[in-house]
């Protein structure tokens, strides 16, 4: 049990998910985590499991920690609104990426980190990042580590790197996905199992894949090498994939480090008259 009054702004997808986790997991008491969004009416009841508050300034007042599960567009405002509420030893985590600790120092001086986790937090599966402003204590890390491995693991990266870490584990489950919903798109074009079937088919073995290479430490190279004898099938498909894939990668993070750039100037416009 983490002794900390724990709050989290805002009921989104994100919000919902974080105030549901902990709850769930025991790691807080009940009366110790409070929720509180901008429609109240919005928040799951649910006596005993949390604190539904009234403003965002009330649940200030009482937390320790504070998840800002918010659109960048609102966080000027809600850091405004509840600066002049935390203590001093208040820890103010920003689950948006692209606003940088320097803009949010300008709104108030405080201990402040971003989080990034992954929808796989949805089976406490994710590979959350982390990173902390120089005002944050090893023990801040310690507890907030703590409180967001009932997520999965907890992966702390200088923010410099956040942008390329949240392509690798946030943004990783859709490229996946995408990747995967091509090659059975295609193989359907080659044989008559049911869509559905093919589907499960490449899900289990890529979770098994997985679940191999983790366990007996094994390379990409390694299975490949496994699997694909000289001259076989499996080199020959292994060797279309190596030989047409890198220029595929290569734009997919070329685009989407460009569009981060884009969206982070963005924030950086909401920002300039602060």
């Amino acid at each position: 049990m983490i002794d900390k009054k724990i709050g989290i702004i805002g009921y989104g997808s994100m919000g919902k998910m974080l105030l549901l986790k902990l709850s769930e997991s025991g790691k807080v008491k009940s009366d110790n985590l409070f929720i509180a969004n901008r429609t109240i009416s919005k928040i799951d009841v649910a006596p005993g499991r949390y604190v539904i508050c009234n403003t965002n300034s009330e649940l200030a007042i009482s937390s320790d920690i504070i998840f800002v599960c918010i659109r960048p567009v609102d966080l000027l405002h809600v850091i405004e609104e509840i600066s002049s509420y935390v203590r001093d030893d208040t820890l103010i985590i920003s689950l948006n990426g692209s606003i940088t600790f320097e803009l949010l120092e300008k709104i108030s001086y405080h201990k402040y980190a971003k989080v990034i986790p992954s929808v796989t937090a949805e089976i406490n599966k994710s590979q959350t990042l982390v990173t902390y402003n120089e005002l944050v204590y090893e023990t801040d890390k310690i507890v907030l580590s703590e409180l967001l491995s009932c997520i999965g693991n907890v992966i702390e990266l200088p923010e410099n790197e956040m942008g390329m870490g949240s392509e690798l584990v946030s943004c990783m489950p859709g490229f996946i996905a995408s990747i995967f919903d091509v090659i059975c798109q295609s193989a359907k074009k080659h044989t008559s199992i049911p869509q559905e079937q093919v589907i499960k088919m490449v899900l289990d073995t890529l979770s098994a894949t997985g679940e191999l290479m983790l366990h007996k430490d094994m390379s990409f190279e390694d299975v490949v090498k496994r699997v694909a004898t000289q001259g076989g099938i499996t080199e020959v498909g292994s060797r279309v994939i190596y030989d047409g894939f890198p220029d595929i990668a290569d734009d997919m993070f070329g685009k989407t480090l460009a569009k981060r750039k884009e969206t982070a100037s963005k924030v950086q416009d909401l920002f300039q008259n602060y």
